[in-house]
């Protein structure tokens, strides 16, 4: 590539192309509240799309070479797109409103809303620099867009020759229902592209084994927002799409593009041991405190035959009362397996205030506290200053 095709490329890149992209995204999410309303669909008019984008723009403001804020800003703005033409098909062919103009583009576009899925996973390839480990991911990466390539093609050509013959049936998203011609088609290209996805997550799991210092901070950040996704994501569907609590659990996916964010900008970067110890104790001491209250509810209700509020506000009682014990034994477990260094620091501040209650020399106590400070926290300098009193 010459200096000047670099050059033209990085200047296209630019801050100002990732804040008129964002202003799209947002002019597409505000399009698709009525297209939702008048089609009863759920076309992703949601915080979802708009955590996406904004995360997409900050990186590429603030990073514009690394590709990985441009991923996200397409992604979310051709799924959007593709949403968006889905709901206005929906109205002008299955809601009976066929005078809508550029009715057939709109059902062209549609199939976008599914075929931007793949950019996604590319992010957890290129994370946290947008450079790959090495020459061979290339061979990798062709072959993953070939396959794309291959699926879009074919969907395309099944999609432009139902708009051509004039006989266009669509599925609940907007896209052509007759894509899936001949049977089977689609999942001998899907188990392929699973599978390389499943190699681009290996790969950052081989890197943290690897990496060190800043590094395995950054890839924490990545593994604990996804974490946190897919158990969102398993228990809104395991609920159902029709129930309040799965749609609010759904909203836990933002946290992969959060930690993806906050592992690139590295802000805050080291808090995310402390997260990870939080996330674990508070989780580990609701399941307990919730398998107690309903164990003691059944046992009054089902063996002692109480069947009065007093029994349901007893357990109330009981399983309050041993919030604050379970969760302090429970953090100190948590944090001696998933933060070390904290585990190890409250050690040596509890034993330091054990050994001062006895202590009666100043300047042994000022040497020490400077130890303990040091070993606990590390920092570069220490320095103790001492009033000096009459």
């Amino acid at each position: 590539m010459t200096t000047e095709a670099t050059a033209r490329r990085y200047r296209l890149a630019s801050p100002a192309t990732a804040t008129v992209l964002g202003a799209l995204v947002l002019v597409l999410n505000a399009i698709a509240v009525p297209l939702a309303g008048l089609t009863v669909l759920n076309i992703g008019s949601d915080l979802l799309n708009l955590t996406f984008a904004g995360v997409g723009v900050v990186v590429a403001r603030r990073q514009p070479r690394n590709p990985i804020g441009w991923i996200l800003l397409i992604f979310i703005f051709v799924a959007l797109l593709g949403n968006d033409a889905g709901g206005y098909a929906v109205l002008a062919y299955t809601h009976g409103h066929q005078g809508l103009p550029l009715a057939p583009v709109a059902v062209l576009l549609a199939p976008l809303g599914y075929l931007a899925i793949p950019a996604f996973p590319l992010v957890i390839l290129l994370f946290p620099d947008g450079r790959l480990a090495s020459r061979r991911w290339r061979w990798v990466l062709w072959a993953y867009a070939g396959l794309i390539a291959f699926f879009a093609a074919i969907i395309y050509a099944l999609t432009i020759a139902a708009v051509a013959s004039h006989t266009i049936r669509l599925d609940s998203s907007g896209s052509t229902a007759n894509t899936d011609h001949p049977p089977g088609w689609i999942g001998v290209v899907i188990v392929p592209v699973l599978m390389i996805w499943l190699s681009f997550m290996a790969h950052q799991v081989l890197s943290w084994r690897r990496a060190t210092d800043e590094r395995r901070q950054q890839l924490k950040w990545l593994a604990c927002g996804a974490g946190i996704s897919l158990a969102s994501f398993v228990a809104a569907v395991a609920l159902g799409a029709t129930s309040t609590l799965a749609q609010v659990l759904f909203y836990g996916v933002a946290a992969l593009p959060v930690s993806i964010g906050i592992g690139i900008l590295k802000f805050r970067l080291y808090d995310i041991d402390r997260i990870i110890s939080r996330t674990l104790a508070y989780a580990t001491v609701t399941g307990l405190l919730v398998g107690l209250y309903a164990g003691l509810v059944l046992l009054t209700t089902q063996v002692f035959r109480v069947h009065t509020p007093v029994a349901v506000a007893a357990s109330t009682l009981a399983a309050a009362a041993l919030f604050n014990p379970v969760r302090r034994r429970v953090q100190q477990m948590v944090d001696r397996q998933f933060n070390r260094a904290r585990y190890d620091a409250d050690q040596t501040i509890a034993a330091f205030a054990a050994r001062l209650k006895d202590a009666v020399d100043l300047d042994s106590v000022r040497d020490e506290l400077a130890g303990v400070v040091h070993q606990a926290l590390e920092p570069a300098h220490v320095s103790v200053w001492l009033s000096q009193r009459d």
